[in-house]
């Protein structure tokens, strides 16, 4: 028998329970589960960008580099989408904890093996990829699953955020950083400090809740995918990333050239305006309801792809990217606070599991259906059409205001 999925509470609940005294957020266990975040987090963008450099580097590589590079990150996102398939299954039996502590070991050892000498091949990177995408699955499935059942209930919307903040400052820098020691130190460092990232991790996995927030008759992912109410936040978020996927890939190929600063500038507002949003978001929710930020989190996203159209003028690129990500952010606190809130514990591994491919599968199709799109219209409609496409997911998100 699956779990029950239930209804968001009346506002006047909301408003009763708002003026009683909220229980400590931030726990021993908690904390730990900051580290185990921040580890897999370093581990995996300290190198997202770093192995498809190697991959290029490679004897040969620079015939057909943008083959390589692709078929790296592309077998990197496989992997990860699969596993977070798997991993509700598999949590099911194993608890949460041991799949955390799988997960960090699948990220981190492998990164060691491209330090090996003659590991200098496609097949070795390709291989590293494979694993690491499976342990980036678990990580992020197994480590929401925990995050939810550590958070109370009455502050989740805001430990969500909390959780989002740490793993966001992570890509925020190690992106930038596992290039510049790529660089200025060579690959091996940065492959070996991703490495450590995740593994030393591991060391503040028992610490954290076993098979607790596992327990009871669990939720498969096909069955939670087709029920109203987690299904339907999905696809908002799925369509929602889209964009996510377009901004990281293809604004610095939009903008003309000669406009590296204003390229660089929209990179770094974005993911920090949905860090910000995300923390205001949250914390609305736990005093409101995470139902009503939907839609505007929607329509704010929609709005800043479309003002990405003008790709001529610097001013609206840094501002379109701005209100991305402020929409962004609403969107992922909104959805993710208000999946879990509709499950019992058994079934959080599900709601972690769904709300992580409808990011990675909408940057991935956003990527690639964009890269196809521009060839035939060009970079400005093509945001215009995104924008349009995106707004069909008010259909979905309406209908799930009305029924909540």
């Amino acid at each position: 028998m699956a779990p029950s999925v239930d209804p968001d509470p009346e506002p006047e609940e909301r408003v009763a329970e708002a003026r009683q005294p909220k229980p400590p957020l931030v726990t021993r266990p908690l904390l730990l589960r900051f580290v185990t975040v921040i580890g897999s987090s370093v581990s995996f963008f300290l190198l997202l960008s770093v192995v498809p450099m190697y991959a290029t580097s490679t004897p040969g590589g620079g015939d057909g580099g943008g083959d390589r590079a692709g078929l790296v990150t592309g077998s990197l996102m496989l992997t990860t989408v699969a596993g977070e398939v798997l991993a509700p299954w598999l949590a099911a039996r194993c608890g949460y904890r041991l799949m955390l502590g799988v997960g960090l070991f699948l990220l981190g050892a492998p990164a060691l093996v491209l330090t090996v000498p003659g590991s200098q091949n496609m097949t070795a990177i390709v291989a590293v990829c494979l694993v690491r995408g499976f342990g980036f699955a678990f990580t992020l499935v197994a480590g929401g699953a925990l995050t939810a059942a550590l958070i109370p209930s009455e502050r989740r919307g805001e430990g969500l955020a909390l959780i989002g903040i740490m793993a966001g400052v992570p890509s925020l820098i190690g992106l930038p950083l596992g290039t510049w020691l790529a660089a200025h130190a060579g690959y091996g460092p940065v492959f070996t400090a991703a490495a450590l990232a995740a593994l030393l991790a591991i060391a503040a996995v028992p610490g954290l809740p076993g098979r607790e927030a596992s327990a009871g008759p669990p939720l498969g992912i096909f069955a939670g995918a087709r029920s109203g109410a987690l299904g339907r936040p999905t696809a908002v978020f799925a369509v929602t990333s889209l964009g996510a996927g377009i901004v990281v890939t293809f604004l610095p190929l939009a903008v003309a050239p000669g406009n590296s600063a204003v390229v660089a500038a929209a990179l770094f507002i974005q993911p920090a305006a949905a860090t910000a949003s995300r923390w205001f978001a949250g914390r609305r929710a736990d005093r409101r309801g995470a139902g009503g930020l939907v839609i505007p989190g929607l329509l704010l996203s929609a709005v800043g792809i479309l003002v990405l159209a003008l790709t001529g003028v610097p001013v609206a690129v840094v501002v379109g990217a701005a209100v991305f990500g402020a929409g962004f952010g609403v969107t992922q606190s909104a959805t993710l606070t208000l999946m879990y809130s509709r499950v019992t514990t058994s079934g959080y591994g599900t709601v972690s599991a769904l709300w992580n491919i409808a990011y990675d599968a909408g940057m991935g199709i956003g990527a690639v259906g964009f890269g196809t799109v521009t060839g035939l219209i060009g970079y400005p409609w093509a945001f215009a059409l995104t924008a349009l496409l995106m707004l069909t997911a008010l259909v979905p998100a309406w209908r799930d205001r009305r029924a909540t």
